[in-house]
């Protein structure tokens, strides 16, 4: 008789699961729920306008299938990557999030303790509500710890910009991660309808001070474009950023193989490949669709990083294979922050590592450099799909 097959507990990658934590990512969205107000759970969870792209994110890795290879060599297999010299344990990250106090005291500080712990890169957001020196004074010394990365969003005033670039560089952030695809806000309706706000004692602390309002536009002038739009950043503002620092840089939110293009040109490090969680501008295609087109225009020269409806260690294994070097969660390690702490946010990184390993095995790659476009094939498209767990 053939002896059983074993389970993922008996192979090691889930034997130290605690009874009292969920088991996967859309458990902490459930237990995110609980303990957020309405307010800010529509903040966290909506996206913009009728949130089809939200909702298309996860479906497309979904709808793209596995095709295993069998008997092939697994034995001291890995999860390793390398990116700017420096090696990950493994290629996830944290994605830059804004006022992360808003969902848990601990804020920005527990999400890049929980991110040193397991070895994940983390990148702190230009809004984050804890001071960036404190996030990184608090993981410096942890010699197992990710990359830190600073997300920058370029406020249209370049010495305000410039304060900031050098704070982030003294404070011993290693890469800038410019967001390009949000020059203004969409059209939240979920977060509107809830009348959210930020509460007392929650703000974007390492920004000036606005110095007033913004004055009412003049009859015949639109508030957005002929103020706000006016201060949007340009390849010229990329260029000039390019100029002033060492650090690698990478652009978030390049989506069309011509932009990634245009920003390898002007000497951009990298690039990430995101639609900003489907909350800037609805119907932009889910990055699982976009990724391999960017990834052809890029070819092998620069690394490539993606984000957008990462659930499971299949689709990391899938984002992979289609040409990213990497990827990064945001809504599941906020769901984790909110539910248990830093606790949550390292279980949510360690779900997602077990995972992809046990997803490497089964589809018979020992290394993330074994895995190939061969490995998949695009699902045809179902009816009807069952979102519940996002919503």
């Amino acid at each position: 008789m053939n002896q059983a097959a074993p389970n993922a507990a008996q192979g090691g990658a889930t034997a130290t699961q605690p009874p009292d934590l969920p088991v996967n990512l859309a458990g902490y969205a459930e237990g995110a729920r609980a303990a957020l107000s309405p307010a800010a759970w529509a903040y966290l969870s909506g996206g913009a306008a009728d949130e089809i792209t939200l909702r298309a994110n996860p479906a497309a890795w979904g709808r793209i299938g596995l095709r295993p290879r069998v008997l092939q060599p697994l034995a001291h297999g890995h999860t390793r990557v390398e990116l700017f010299g420096r090696v990950w344990p493994h290629p996830i990250a944290l994605a830059p999030l804004a006022y992360q106090r808003l969902f848990h005291p601990g804020g920005e500080l527990a999400s890049a303790l929980a991110a040193a712990a397991q070895g994940a890169g983390f990148v702190l957001s230009t809004q984050a509500s804890t001071r960036l020196e404190d996030v990184a004074q608090a993981v410096a010394a942890d010699a197992g710890r990710g990359a830190l990365w600073f997300q920058l969003y370029l406020q249209g005033d370049r010495a305000a910009d410039l304060e900031l670039l050098r704070r982030a560089e003294t404070a011993g952030y290693e890469a800038l991660v410019l967001t390009v695809d949000a020059p203004c806000h969409g059209a939240r309706d979920r977060e509107r309808a809830a009348g959210f706000t930020l509460p007392a004692g929650v703000r974007a602390v390492n920004l000036r001070t606005p110095a007033g309002d913004t004055p009412a536009p003049r009859h015949g002038e639109s508030a957005l474009f002929d103020q706000l739009l006016c201060h949007a950043p340009t390849w010229d503002d990329v260029a000039w950023l390019r100029a002033q620092t060492r650090l690698p840089l990478l652009l978030k939110g390049v989506t069309h193989p011509a932009d990634a293009r245009q920003a390898q040109a002007l000497g951009v490090d990298g690039l990430i490949v995101s639609n900003h969680g489907g909350r800037t501008l609805d119907t932009v295609l889910p990055t699982a669709t976009l990724l391999p087109a960017v990834a052809d225009a890029v070819g092998e020269g620069r690394p490539l990083l993606v984000d957008g409806g990462i659930r499971r260690g299949t689709d990391v294994l899938k984002a992979l294979a289609l040409g990213a070097r990497a990827v990064l969660i945001g809504r599941p390690y906020a769901w984790a922050l909110a539910h248990r702490g830093a606790h949550g946010v390292a279980h949510v990184l360690r779900l997602l590592r077990d995972e992809l390993e046990i997803a490497m095995a089964l589809v018979g790659v020992r290394t993330l450099d074994g895995l190939r476009r061969d490995h998949l094939q695009l699902l045809p498209p179902t009816p009807q799909q069952d979102f519940r767990w996002t919503d």
